[in-house]
């Protein structure tokens, strides 16, 4: 695992706390902080900036439920989150929030190890698929662009679509920018015009 990682545990209760501590000691080479309280969380955990966090909430009112899920929306870090009784409800704003590994009834030392690296895996998982949607967003955006300003084109010059498309490509190359970004001011500029 990576070297001089920060690990915040969130537990009110301490025996519990050292319990996920000591389930830690032997897998990661790591800072710990332990945060005994749900009640601005928020703030603590952007003080601390850790690279994990490891929740164990027992048996939570709703009130420190909803403090602790608000303090990890978005989660950008793995989460691992132990409870002793839940509902569906819970689930899913765990979930939600960006919970990677979301136990109930099962903090035992012995397992604290393979749970969080299951959170850390699950984590990488989700935020490479969250890589590829964002790019496959950008590039469809972009060609709806290439395809807007080739439109432009092809009416203004009278050209086929392979003419348009030579067109941008070209004034792209001589301008040494990529190809939407002159689509989007040709588009911007048909937009003030127009």
């Amino acid at each position: 695992m990576d070297d001089e990682l920060h690990i915040v545990v969130v537990a009110p209760n301490k025996s519990r706390a050292f319990l996920i501590v000591d389930g830690l000691r032997d897998a990661f080479d790591f800072k710990v902080t332990v945060i005994g309280e749900t009640t601005g969380l928020a703030r603590k955990l952007n003080t601390y900036k850790p690279d994990y966090i490891l929740v164990d909430l027992e048996d939570p009112t709703s009130e420190s439920f909803d403090q602790v899920i608000a303090a990890l929306m978005p989660s950008e870090r793995p989460v691992a989150m132990f409870i002793d009784k839940s509902d569906e409800t819970m689930m899913r704003a765990a979930i939600y929030a960006g919970v990677s590994a979301y136990v109930v009834d099962g903090l035992r030392q012995d397992r604290v190890k393979p749970i969080m690296e299951t959170a850390i895996a699950r984590f990488k998982a989700f935020d490479s698929i969250k890589s590829e949607l964002a790019a496959s967003k950008m590039a469809l955006a972009e060609r709806k662009v290439v395809d807007r300003a080739k439109g432009l084109l092809m009416d203004a010059k009278k050209l086929s679509e392979e003419e348009a498309y030579k067109l941008l490509r070209k004034t792209a190359m001589d301008q040494g920018k990529r190809l939407p970004e002159i689509a989007a001011g040709l588009v911007s500029t048909a937009s003030l015009l127009s």
